[in-house]
């Protein structure tokens, strides 16, 4: 199958404007035959850029602080691949054809996320265990076993639908179907996480009197509460966006859209998690949240009362 786009019918000497061999250019094609029709904002873009950055600043002063390696390294890496998705829009403005640019952008800012759930599934997991793991429906550890592999499959679902997209100049409804898939998947395990995440409060409020939630707690845990809830509501745009087709649609195609509720979303959300930080709740003692009796040990002291 072919990998790249002609032009439109009637583009100037039939000149290809996607793919790797792609070679139309400002000079020679009009911006309405590049995929997003308009060339990414400077200003936005480079904003961007500079507050992920300030954010991995911010991430890495925490984490060597209250010393929440893990954590500290999934927040890099997940601003790491933002920036250089939003580098690739830079380079889509100096030729919004580039098929390169187009591709590291594409991918990267859809991914980048990812890194910010499972730092939060993590965390959470380990606030759980850390409380009162004996309120938990279901053991802390099975937040992250099960919740980092299907953040994982939605990846995979989304890059194999978007490249059968991109490839058939979306024209194969098998493409959008596939990416409709993981994004469905994607916004169906943050609810049902967010599900689990507030029903443990509620239980842990009701069940444990005896140890109210202090300040510092309701910080963490309406912060961390906050992320969720945004990058819950930038995937529900991604699966709106996707619904018109990945090539050619009116909402692909609106940059306003992309920067508020995409951009500015996650990069809020990763603001959130400097106070949604695990340090707020562990500080230097990780040792204590894993010496805490599990479910097993918490049953067998009770037989034993």
């Amino acid at each position: 199958m072919s990998t790249t786009i002609p032009g439109p019918p009637g583009s100037p000497g039939g000149l290809v404007t996607f793919g790797p061999h792609a070679n139309c250019t400002l000079d020679l094609c009009p911006i309405e035959y590049s995929v997003y029709k308009y060339r990414p904002s400077v200003p936005a873009n480079a904003i961007f850029v500079a507050l992920f950055g300030i954010s991995i600043v911010g991430h890495v002063i925490l984490g060597i602080r209250w010393r929440q390696w893990n954590f500290m390294a999934l927040m890099i890496v997940g601003c790491l691949v933002e920036i250089g998705g939003y580098a690739g829009r830079l380079i889509l403005y100096n030729n919004p054809f580039s098929f390169g640019g187009f591709m590291d952008q594409i991918v990267l800012i859809t991914i980048g996320p990812v890194f910010y759930t499972a730092g939060i599934y993590i965390t959470l997991s380990k606030t759980i265990n850390y409380l009162a793991p004996e309120v938990s429906r279901i053991k802390p550890e099975l937040l992250y076993w099960i919740f980092i592999p299907v953040d994982i499959i939605c990846l995979i679902l989304q890059a194999a639908g978007g490249a059968i997209s991109v490839v058939s100049s979306g024209s194969s409804s098998t493409g959008v179907d596939i990416a409709m898939a993981g994004l469905g998947l994607q916004v169906g395990g943050l609810f049902f996480f967010s599900t689990l995440f507030v029903d443990y409060l509620i239980r842990y409020v009701r069940k444990k009197p005896e140890s109210p939630l202090t300040t510092r707690m309701r910080i963490f845990f309406g912060f961390l509460g906050a992320a969720i809830l945004l990058i819950f509501v930038r995937c529900v745009y991604r699966c709106y966006e996707l619904s018109k087709g990945y090539i050619h649609s009116d909402l692909i195609t609106n940059q306003g859209l992309f920067i508020g509720l995409e951009g500015v979303l996650i990069i809020t959300a990763s603001f959130c998690l400097f106070l949604g930080h695990p340090g707020f709740i562990f500080h230097r003692n990780e040792a204590k949240a894993h010496s805490l009796p599990m479910y097993d040990e918490h049953d067998s002291s009770d037989s034993k009362a």
